[in-house]
């Protein structure tokens, strides 16, 4: 998986002007890497090959629902910040998010940007705490691992 320098968000809506929108605001306010993709399928052949920190989702797309997409990128990347975005204040969809895909965020159209932006922030450093947690399991788990063959051959040499 690749991963750029510096914090990476994924914006998938089916309205350019969405995308458009967001990734002028955020290119003013922050350093980070944007993309923006207009197809759903298009964004999870995206982060098939790309790390993101945060995955932004229209809630409702053509081919393909937010949470759909949301859910895949999960699976992908469960370390990233899943955010979903909707026109439509249907809250029997956000508590659907929350519970299938571990939604971090529902924010609903217009949305104001300081408070999208918090979420954001928020949501890449959740994102880069989670990733480096896992690192330091993995190395736990071979050290406990190289500390077992040490144990294991030194009851061979004793015994």
């Amino acid at each position: 998986m690749h991963y750029n320098e510096k914090p990476s968000v994924l914006i998938v809506d089916d309205e350019d002007m969405v995308i458009t929108s967001l990734r002028a605001y955020l290119r003013l306010e922050t350093e980070y890497h944007v993309e923006g993709i207009t197809d759903p399928e298009d964004a999870v052949r995206y982060l098939e090959a790309n790390g993101v920190d945060v995955v932004i989702s229209d809630y409702l797309m053509p081919k393909m629902n937010g949470i759909e997409l949301l859910a895949r990128a999960k699976r992908l990347q469960p370390e990233s910040t899943r955010v979903l975005l909707t026109g439509h204040a249907d809250k029997q969809s956000a508590i659907q998010a929350i519970n299938e895909v571990g939604l971090y965020q529902y924010i609903e159209k217009p949305w104001e940007n300081a408070q999208l932006l918090l979420v954001i922030q928020n949501g890449i450093e959740r994102a880069q705490l989670l990733r480096r947690l896992r690192e330091k399991i993995s190395e736990l788990d071979t050290a406990h691992s190289n500390l077992k063959d040490v144990q294991s051959r030194l009851l061979r040499a004793f015994l």
